[in-house]
């Protein structure tokens, strides 16, 4: 298996390694999971050598926020369900607003990939359910092109590094049944199921918590 090449902020200098690979089948989903970071590169003649593309993963640029709103609203599109409305569409799009009352980050190959927004703490606008010492993680996407590649998991990492880096005790986040790579992510990441912390902002879009014990 080829190393995966990251490029981290100095928060986010160690991640835990990779821990599995995404179950068949779960390609278009908002997140994937994979062991590496690569970019099927192969040549004619060459068998199945695979040549390695790094991923920086960083805070968004102001330069980068409509392109990285795209990039989340495709991902969510591409879910096997039809639960985008057109007033959460354009939530997912706003990262002007997210990274002015949040965190974002984005995976950036020669393009913007992947983004997740990491919520400090249980006082900005956009945490769900945090209690005392947690952080929490939302929209977590993967350009559907670039899924597959290990980006999910890039930026999940980046995650738990944040939270580590501010001394909290857990890291809280919701997925919904059919993001099935998603929650094989976050199981492979150690995440535990949460179910008396699960909600539904809507009818018919049940929320599944998960939660990363830090201590």
């Amino acid at each position: 298996m080829v190393p995966a090449l990251l490029s981290y902020p100095a928060w986010a200098a160690a991640p835990p390694p990779p821990t599995d690979k995404a179950p068949r089948g779960t390609q278009g989903l908002a997140c994937a999971a994979s062991q590496t970071v690569v970019q099927d590169k192969r040549q004619p003649g060459r068998g199945n050598e695979r040549s390695v593309a790094p991923v920086e993963i960083r805070q968004v640029r102001t330069e980068e926020y409509q392109s990285a709103g795209r990039l989340v609203v495709a991902a969510y599109r591409a879910l096997p369900s039809a639960h985008l409305s057109d007033d959460y569409a354009a939530e997912l799009a706003d990262v002007v607003r997210r990274a002015a009352e949040a965190e974002v980050l984005v995976a950036v190959e020669d393009e913007v990939v992947g983004c997740v927004t990491f919520v400090p703490d249980g006082s900005s606008p956009w945490a769900e359910l945090l209690e005392e010492g947690e952080a929490g993680i939302r929209m977590l996407a993967v350009l559907p092109s670039a899924q597959g590649r290990g980006v999910a998991r890039a930026l999940l990492n980046a995650c738990v590094s944040r939270a580590r880096q501010l001394d909290r005790a857990a890291l809280l986040l919701h997925t919904t049944p059919w993001m099935l790579a998603a929650q094989h992510l976050y199981d492979t990441a150690g995440f535990k199921r949460l179910p008396e912390r699960d909600w539904s902002p809507v009818p018919d879009v049940p929320l599944l918590a998960y939660r990363l014990s830090l201590t």
